[in-house]
């Protein structure tokens, strides 16, 4: 597994290193001030460089690391979408749960592989306690549109990211100890889609997916995107159980997946009148805005491997 990821970790290095250059190059021969567009290419680089390696460092860590990183993550996603909603006195017991237990249970059961709980612990026992605990105190001044936002919150932000340190448990014939490399696999195709349908859409977009939710998607960007990655994904598949082919059309489904995620986010912020989730990650927004393409992703891709590829 070592050289698989030695490989992957060169391989990203040099993609951020000719795009830090190209940064640069464009930025030195642009007039003074630069555009908005360039700084905010610069950025969006920059903040990557860090990205990729505080996910190398946990990769080291393995099983730990991957657990702590993206329950971190669930916790800065969760504080965003919990800012942006409408909230009460009588919503603050649930609020210290979903941060306080939710969370921190969550992640141990992906710990301990205790699949049975993990898969139902938040969408049975969550969302039928939650709104229970916030009508016991009376409170029903917009009730549903509190407990649906914390329940959709606590979904997204916990239980569907949480499925891609998951994804160490399952047990694949033939590929015992090198799960890491699914984690590596999922991230870089998508992640990768995401970039890919934004070069697509800013050199040949015309026709704009869905103008009202996200007018900077559009139907070439979507198409070159996931085209593109599902290649990507079949280049990969020397890091999978799974054969070219079957790389390229997972690949594509989790893409897919993780396009419709994004477009949900928009949605949502959309409804709630902001651009960003927040301000975390310079250049991208907040947390939320660079896992929204994995909250999709990550489950159907997590039981895609688990129903075909587990014994």
């Amino acid at each position: 597994m070592r050289h698989e990821i030695s490989i992957l970790i060169i391989g990203l290095l040099a993609v951020l290193t000719t795009a830090s250059v190209v940064a640069a190059i464009l930025s030195a021969r642009a007039p003074k001030p630069l555009s908005s567009t360039l700084v905010n290419l610069t950025q969006r680089i920059n903040a990557w460089w860090v990205m990729v390696a505080l996910m190398t460092v946990a990769f080291f860590f393995g099983r730990y690391g991957m657990t702590i990183l993206f329950a971190l993550i669930s916790f800065a996603a969760l504080r965003e979408f919990v800012t942006l909603t409408h909230t009460r006195r009588s919503d603050h017991w649930v609020l210290l749960g979903m941060f306080g237990i939710i969370i921190p249970f969550q992640y141990w059961l992906v710990w301990t592989a205790w699949y049975g709980l993990f898969v139902i612990f938040i969408p049975v026992y969550c969302f039928l306690l939650m709104p229970a605990i916030t009508a016991l105190h009376g409170d029903t001044e917009r009730f549903l549109e509190r407990i649906a936002a914390q329940q959709w919150a606590v979904m997204i932000s916990v239980y569907c990211v949480s499925h891609v340190p998951a994804l160490l448990t399952l047990n694949v014939p033939g590929f015992e100890g090198r799960t890491l490399l699914l984690i590596a696999f999922l991230i870089i195709v998508v992640q990768g889609s995401d970039v890919l349908q934004y070069i697509f859409g800013k050199l040949f977009g015309k026709h704009r997916f869905s103008p009202n939710v996200s007018p900077s998607k559009t139907w070439e960007g979507l198409i070159g995107g996931l085209v593109s990655a599902s290649l990507l994904g079949a280049l990969l598949s020397f890091v999978t159980p799974f054969s070219p082919l079957q790389a390229a059309a997972v690949a594509f489904v989790a893409c897919s997946m993780g396009f419709l995620g994004g477009l949900v986010a928009s949605a949502i912020k959309r409804d709630q009148g902001v651009k960003d989730w927040g301000h975390l990650i310079e250049g991208h927004g907040g947390m939320m805005d660079r896992t929204d393409s994995l909250v999709f992703a990550a489950p159907v891709f997590f039981h895609i491997v688990r129903y075909f590829w587990t014994v």
